[in-house]
């Protein structure tokens, strides 16, 4: 058996950060069983779907990386299929029209509510389906009243739901249209999905989706029901307050790696390891090891990860991803020091491109000298310094580390100075900040000329 999942995204707003877990989870584990990983765009809801909202999710999964073999699947290019099976199941005994109008169901739900109750359809449409003042129908799946539905979840364990409980759910509302379940059971049917890998949000449409595949004699999938990712402080995260969208992470300057391997994290683990690559992943995944409570999200966490994929990812990729940022800003950058070494330099010290970014570019254009920085650094007697310094510089020839080195050296012994009392009000003048790395390095890198260029007073 050939392994395959799915991904099911609405397209009424952007990639979810939940959606982009489940996504991963999916694509990882039809990988890791050398399967198939379908993206299947819902777009049956025809008000709220957009294709902006399409476009987006394109542009968010190939932005991660998670690649879906053959192309996207639209449910709005299957309606006719829809149609068809809702009139098999007409025919069969297994769906029937209900009439009833919106003040009928609300009125039958309070009735039930005021018994102690459970509120569902009475099914009084099912005895006598009798058009009502011109109302026109919907369409309701006709669930079993006897026995349970049983599944073995791959996440949740075994989970059982009494037939009893359900309700004759909708499957094709008064304008003709097909109802999510019934979509989603129709697809999951035709595209041979052997495995469904989703939020435990869907858990209560479960044993409605199973009775309806049952009825139609298909196959029933494996499913596995993951845990929501929840705010640090327990409360479920919230467009206000939180970066929920997916791309938001990306004008955060995180790593679609990272970010990967953070998602990754939640909910699930491998030994003690916390950084890893998509391969390792890959190989790791299982889900068994998905736990079934929620994560917590933890930006700082993020970051971290964050961090360390920075510190792996080779120069000549940050280069690609940074210098388009830093052309936002300039019209050009200068040929020295090439934009490779600077990344060298300043990488460990950030923990997201856009301050990668940010360090790299007061060693080309440095920053404008606060007030605060020029009265508590620049004074007087540091300015007499860094002229003297200044001077020491212009008889070296050979420019490199060991020789600016000792340089800084010698001056600090002969005036008779400790390190600090050079090195502020020098990274103050190269770079505009004193929040930069070694300035013998920054030195080395800017080279002799720019160095005192930049030291005039």
């Amino acid at each position: 058996m050939t392994i395959k999942t799915r991904f099911a995204p609405s397209p009424t707003g952007f990639l979810h950060i939940g959606g982009a877990r489940t996504a991963l989870f999916s694509w990882a584990y039809a990988k890791k069983y050398a399967g198939k990983f379908f993206l299947r765009i819902e777009d049956t809801d025809i008000e709220r779907s957009t294709k902006e909202s399409v476009d987006s999710i394109l542009q968010t999964m190939n932005w991660l990386g998670l690649n879906y073999d053959g192309d996207a699947y639209y449910q709005t290019e299957h309606m006719s299929r829809y149609f068809t099976i809702i009139q098999q199941l007409l025919l069969n005994n297994q769906a029937y029209h209900c009439y009833c109008s919106k003040h009928e169901l609300e009125q039958m739900r309070e009735e039930q509510k005021a018994q102690g109750l459970k509120p569902k359809y009475d099914r009084r449409c099912l005895h006598n389906p009798t058009p009502k003042n011109g109302n026109t129908p919907v369409v309701r799946f006709k669930n079993p009243e006897e026995g349970s539905v049983v599944w073995q979840d791959l996440v949740k364990g075994r989970i059982e739901i009494r037939n009893h409980e359900l309700d004759d759910l909708i499957i094709a509302r008064s304008d003709g249209t097909p109802t999510y379940n019934l979509c989603v059971v129709v697809d999951d049917w035709d595209m041979q999905i052997t495995h469904i890998i989703r939020g435990d949000d869907h858990i209560n449409n479960t044993p409605r989706q199973i009775n309806i595949l049952k009825a139609l004699g298909a196959s029933i999938p494996t499913y596995a029901h993951v845990p929501m990712i929840l705010r640090e402080d327990g409360q479920k995260m919230s467009k206000r307050t939180d970066a929920v969208s997916v791309m938001q992470y990306k004008e955060m300057g995180i790593l679609p790696e990272a970010l990967l391997n953070y998602l990754a994290r939640l909910c699930w683990g491998h030994g003690d390891a916390e950084i890893f690559t998509l391969k390792q992943f890959i190989e790791w995944f299982n889900l068994d090891s998905v736990s079934a409570s929620p994560a917590r999200f933890d930006m700082k966490k993020l970051y971290w990860v964050n961090k360390e994929h920075l510190k792996n990812t080779p120069n000549s990729k940050l280069i690609e991803l940074i210098a388009p940022v830093l052309l936002q800003k300039h019209a050009s950058l200068p040929s020295h020091p090439h934009l490779k070494d600077v990344i060298e330099l300043v990488k460990t010290r950030v923990d997201n491109l856009n301050n990668l970014a940010t360090e790299c570019s007061y060693l080309y254009f440095p920053l404008t000298i606060s007030v605060e920085d020029a009265q508590q650094y620049l004074t007087p007697t540091a300015i007499t310094i860094l002229d003297q310094f200044a001077q020491s510089l212009t008889p070296i020839n050979l420019w490199d580390l060991d020789t600016i080195k000792l340089a800084i050296k010698d001056f600090c012994a002969t005036h008779n100075l400790k390190m600090p009392s050079l090195g502020m009000p020098l990274r103050l003048k190269l770079c505009g900040t004193t929040h930069t790395p070694s300035f013998d390095s920054i030195m080395y890198l800017l080279g002799k000329a720019e160095v005192l260029n930049r030291l005039k007073i």
